[in-house]
């Protein structure tokens, strides 16, 4: 056994060598029937055989090249510690590859699942089956987008140190049309979000607050009274809703933290109405909670998304439960609890200011999301407007967003808004009354679609439909 210890005959004691763990890159493709859960099907095998997927690109859309009649690919990168050589580790992803019923058809031509090795350590691999660096990834961009966003400072070929991952991407003239855009999964009945196509559409996520001390609609929406719960969700998706996000505990300021048990049981109730009464229709469910049993309970019950205003820092098992979840995540931007969060609202001109600031520590969350197993691909952002922001930083964050979308390390990752109603909006209209603020939200939204918000979290559905799309038909063409 690795790091054992074992004695000698003459007495003494040795200690067995524990295998050394190297660094690979692997390429991950599809482009047969469901193309990212053969990609997450590919990862789960690699962890499961002990190559540890350490981090992932983001997934890519991508025409095919070499063999122009099949289908679009999905293609991605990650990032995995193996102790296997390079040969082993090929074999094993080809045994990965057969177990997941490879059909190569064609050379380069249409597969379920394709995984190759493009890097190992600072090895050159020159076999009769093996070529490291993998031949043609500087031709590639389907290969350089995902491997730039891992390793966008390190060389390729270690034999030209000078010349950098983001170099060869650099200098590589685009060759897509449409260009490449990211793939975020929500669920299996929805298209994932497409986070760089100009022409996408924004997703309207309606508030379903199943709490009775929420800012602005607390007791409005009660489990018991199912009646009134289901005229309330078709009122939503007839006006345009895609999404809806359940809440059973209130983020506001001072309000009273309720038990996990008080929240599942608000929270439950609504997912499983809806999965019930609305199959035919594709909505979308999020659970809005910081705790991780309530996320785990809520997609077991038929949530898709997880939304996490903490950003998965409040519950140390929240971010672990989604990776092994596999759902969609959204990690919102905020500073300590709703209890401290207005308390800590300065940021630091000496380091960066206000955009800077919410940019690094989102950053860092989604690394935090990656280093316990969340895959890039499955990862939302939220600046948290409101959430240890105070009135005018609110503006200039919705004045910013597009500075946000392309803040190195957050590029290509899709981006949600809840600016409904919050009390920043009251500020600038004078407007005191939650419930009145529509005017004043309707800007906001406007504002967050121009500046390439994929999901827009809002109270008035009707009217924020309306003003996303119009705002759609300006700006997403």
């Amino acid at each position: 056994m690795a790091g054992a210890r074992e004695e000698t005959t003459a007495g003494a004691v040795t200690a067995l060598a524990t295998p050394r763990k190297h660094t690979a890159y692997i390429a991950l493709g599809s482009n047969m029937g469901d193309r990212i859960t053969w990609i997450e099907k590919a990862c789960s095998e690699m962890d499961a055989r002990g190559i540890k997927v350490t981090r992932t690109s983001s997934l890519w859309e991508t025409e095919p090249m070499y063999v122009l009649d099949q289908d679009r690919f999905i293609n991605g990168a990650c990032e995995v510690e193996t102790t296997l050589e390079p040969l082993a580790l090929l074999d094993a992803l080809q045994d990965i590859e057969n177990s997941l019923g490879r059909k190569k058809v064609i050379d380069k031509g249409p597969r379920n699942i394709d995984l190759d090795i493009l890097l190992y350590e600072n090895l050159s691999v020159d076999h009769d089956r093996l070529k490291i660096p993998h031949i043609g990834i500087a031709e590639r961009e389907f290969v350089l987008k995902p491997l730039a966003e891992l390793i966008p400072d390190k060389p390729i070929d270690h034999t030209r140190p000078w010349t950098l991952t983001r170099d060869y991407l650099d200098a590589l003239a685009p060759v897509a049309d449409p260009a490449l855009t990211t793939m975020t999964p929500l669920s299996a009945h929805h298209p994932p979000i497409q986070a760089l196509k100009p022409s996408r559409k924004t997703h309207v996520m309606a508030i379903l607050n199943m709490t009775p001390d929420s800012f602005s609609d607390g007791g409005q929406h009660v489990a018991v009274d199912e009646s009134a719960l289901l005229s309330t969700i078709t009122a939503f998706l007839d006006a345009g809703a895609t999404m809806i996000d359940i809440g059973g505990q209130s983020t506001a300021p001072n309000a009273p933290e309720v038990s996990a048990e008080e929240e599942l049981a608000r929270v439950l109730p609504a997912v499983r109405l809806i999965r019930r009464h609305f199959a035919e229709r594709p909505v979308l469910i999020s659970v809005d909670t910081y705790r991780a049993s309530v996320a785990a309970a809520a997609v077991a019950a038929g949530a898709d998304i997880v939304n996490d205003v903490s950003g998965g820092s409040m519950d140390p098992d929240m971010l672990p439960t989604a990776a092994q979840l596999g759902t969609t995540i959204c990690l919102m931007h905020m500073r300590g609890t709703p209890a401290t969060m207005n308390s800590l609202a300065s940021y630091l001109p000496e380091q960066g200011g206000l955009i800077a600031g919410i940019a690094r520590e989102l950053v860092a969350r989604v690394a935090a999301a990656e280093a316990a197993g969340v895959r890039r691909w499955r990862i939302v952002l939220d600046p948290g407007l409101g959430f240890a922001k105070l009135g005018p930083q609110n503006v200039d964050v919705l004045r910013h967003l597009d500075e946000l979308r392309h803040w190195p390390g957050l590029q290509g990752l899709p981006w949600l808004v809840g600016s409904s109603r919050k009390s920043f909006i009251g500020r600038v209209t004078g407007v005191p009354t939650p419930q009145e603020r529509i005017w004043g939200t309707a800007a906001t939204v406007a504002a967050a679609v121009q500046g390439g918000a994929d999901v827009v979290r809002v109270h008035d559905v009707r009217e924020m439909a309306q003003v996303v799309a119009m705002a759609d038909a300006i700006w997403r063409y």
